[in-house]
């Protein structure tokens, strides 16, 4: 099992690669986000450096969820989760496996690339450490609310809509424990809870995210 699990993750990191365009878009957007924002604030320093945190961690949920809509919806119009849902893999791991080569090839980069970015709206220096551990925990947790989203709309031609509404309330607990987790000014010891709360959403959403997508795409292969 392990293994068909593992050649599926390879397989969809692999097209990924071929395809292209996804981690190029989404990595276009937090870069006009971030170029943007110091022009329409302003050169207040002061400012810039308390709204970079929130602004890295809303562009980095807004990239993602751009991406959402292609996670199973190309194999579910050529077919091919017609075959892996006959497969002798349970459905909840193939949904898992491929919500995690979303992770590896979209949100896990991202997550490594945007905190060096904030250094354009006037980040300290010392808070990019926290900011990367908090983004590539929740960028996890990003993918597999996503993957909720990606999977309900997955039977929907020009999903991205309702992708954005479905998801989007789920995103607002990891907007805010990520944002209060990349917050270093008191130390990182302040930082603890809040890190301690987004691994746990983390972790619920490893739980939940496999047998709902499984159940959403099972609904449309029927």
């Amino acid at each position: 099992m392990l293994q068909q699990a593992l050649a599926l993750i390879t397989r969809d990191i692999v097209l990924a690669r071929k395809q292209g365009g996804g981690l190029g878009t989404a990595f276009g957007f937090i870069l006009s986000v971030m170029v943007l924002i110091p022009l329409a604030t302003g050169p207040d320093q002061i400012l810039l450096s308390k709204l970079a945190p929130g602004m890295m961690w809303l562009a980095l949920l807004l990239s993602v969820l751009l991406t959402a809509d292609r996670m199973f919806q190309q194999d579910f119009e050529d077919g091919s989760l017609d075959i892996m849902a006959m497969g002798k893999l349970p459905f909840e791991i193939v949904t898992l496996a491929k919500t995690i080569a979303h992770w590896i090839t979209v949100s896990l980069p991202l997550a490594i690339i945007t905190p060096p970015l904030g250094l354009l709206m006037s980040l300290d220096i010392s808070q990019l450490p926290i900011l990367i551990v908090s983004m590539i925990t929740g960028s996890l947790a990003l993918s597999l609310l996503a993957a909720i989203g990606g999977a309900v709309t997955a039977g929907l031609r020009r999903g991205g809509l309702l992708v954005s509404l479905l998801v989007l309330p789920l995103y607002v607990p990891v907007l805010i424990f990520g944002v209060a987790a990349s917050t270093a000014s008191l130390g990182p010891s302040s930082s603890t809870p809040a890190l301690i709360v987004l691994c746990a959403i983390t972790l619920m959403s490893l739980i939940i995210s496999p047998w709902a997508c499984a159940a959403a795409l099972k609904a449309y292969l029927r």
